[in-house]
């Protein structure tokens, strides 16, 4: 008899960015042009800091805008940051909302994604979600700040914890962080490139 297969780390929902995207791809674009223009006309006295500076330029627009994602598994809020992935445990979730940016508390901590966000202003007069059902035409902020409370309060009911309680906070592995090897090891290597750019 083959055994069962554990479905909990399947995505259940991927959340897209609101905004950053559009600014993302043109930081990224415009330093790798003046990084491949600076290496063009190196010979021809560009400074080699310019060059080393858009190679970090680039790298940062890439990690802090580009990079991000959040998304939801069958047991965890996922978030991609800008050096590392935390996985929050669903039901271990205390407080949760989306202002500029998304505040989560959980594991007596609070953890922000800049993935999905709300302008200062709607921030400002938005008032806290509850679970209920998405409404066609919502703003898509407010759809993610819905779909997260149904998704928490579906794991809350599961784990048989209330918001708040003893047993939700006694839950172990409420957050995971891992570091993500690649934005760290690009950014050290371009901030590096631009150090050495000084003494060319």
């Amino acid at each position: 008899m083959a055994p069962l297969q554990d479905h909990s780390d399947d995505v259940v929902e991927r959340f897209h960015p609101t905004s950053g995207q559009v600014t993302g791809w043109l930081a990224v674009v415009g330093s790798a042009v003046v990084a491949l223009a600076g290496l063009a006309y190196l010979d021809d006295g560009f400074p080699p800091w310019v060059v080393g500076l858009a190679l970090l330029v680039g790298v940062l627009a890439w990690a802090a805008m580009l990079r991000p994602a959040l998304w939801a598994t069958g047991e965890h809020l996922v978030m991609r940051n800008l050096t590392e992935t935390v996985h929050i445990r669903l039901a271990a979730v205390e407080e949760m909302a989306v202002r500029q940016v998304l505040a989560v508390r959980a594991g007596d901590r609070r953890w922000v994604s800049t993935v999905v966000g709300r302008s200062w202003r709607k921030a400002v007069t938005a008032r806290p979600s509850a679970s209920g059902e998405a409404r066609e035409g919502m703003a898509y902020a407010d759809f993610v700040e819905t779909r997260l409370y149904d998704l928490v309060d579906e794991a809350r009911r599961a784990e048989g914890v209330r918001a708040g309680s003893k047993e939700q906070l006694a839950l172990p592995d409420a957050v995971r962080r891992t570091r993500d090897p690649l934005p760290v090891a690009l950014i050290a290597v371009a901030a590096l490139v631009l150090v050495v750019s000084f003494f060319v």
